[in-house]
């Protein structure tokens, strides 16, 4: 009987209480062992960052997570964060360089929410720190106050790309989707092209036009009720189809 393909998860730094721990929410590794068939691994964003090659012959596919921290607008030559405006350095240094390296070995990689912004700064892109100011843009953020079930509700739809590898996932050509975030992309980095975009203009899927495996890039969260909504479960059963190739 093959194995069951092993998924790698870089982790949050945060600090609790006194002590800095490792962290992923829980959501994305339930819809990556039970949509994609595959095994999550955690792995962590140590000081100095661990060996990329070494991470790589270690897993099978990798999955870049939501997060409530920011991509550091060191990265894509942004101005200086506002204050209180959450960061995780050691993440971004764990992030950038593996997504770099994942796509260079054609290994199956799936990105969200913060996931989705990492890779267009890992491969020269830049992001707006604040969409809700950009002028033309709506507002894309969720609100503290509301219910889970509110804030990860149907917020705006998108619009798929004919010819994109989401339109080739999902025969949907409009469907709406949540929308928890403040960054988003800016300049789109060289070869990533636009797989869905938002009535306002924003981009909230991508993909690598060069890649040799599946790379998809999105920005709303179909890790949330993921066996409800189709459009997840036909992305997770891609990524899981994608990695049981490489086992």
């Amino acid at each position: 009987m093959a194995r069951l393909p092993i998924v790698g998860f870089p982790c949050d730094r945060r600090s609790l209480g006194k002590h800095p721990f490792h962290l992923v929410g829980e959501k994305y590794l339930t819809a990556v062992r039970e949509g994609s068939q595959a095994l999550p691994l955690l792995i962590p964003v140590l000081e100095p960052p661990l060996a990329v090659p070494a991470l790589l012959d270690s897993i099978d596919g990798l999955l870049f997570t939501g997060s409530p921290s920011n991509v550091a607008p060191k990265h894509y030559g942004g101005p200086a964060p506002r204050e209180g405006v959450l960061q995780d350095e050691h993440r971004d240094a764990t992030t950038l360089p593996l997504l770099k390296g994942a796509i260079e070995r054609g290994m199956p990689v799936l990105c969200i929410c913060r996931g989705f912004q990492e890779l267009n700064v890992a491969l020269g892109g830049t992001l707006h720190q604040h969409v809700e100011e950009v002028p033309g843009r709506n507002d894309h953020r969720s609100r503290d106050g509301d219910s889970l079930d509110l804030q990860y509700g149907p917020a705006h739809p998108v619009q798929v790309q004919e010819g994109s590898l989401l339109a080739k996932i999902t025969p949907e050509r409009t469907f709406s989707v949540n929308s928890l975030h403040s960054q988003g992309i800016d300049r789109l980095a060289p070869g990533l092209r636009a797989e869905a975009v938002s009535p306002d203009g924003q981009i909230e899927a991508v993909s690598l036009r060069s890649a040799q495996g599946f790379l998809l890039a999105v920005q709303w969260h179909p890790e949330w009720a993921w066996s409800e909504n189709s459009v997840s479960r036909a992305i997770y059963s891609a990524f899981g189809d994608a990695l049981r190739r490489r086992v």
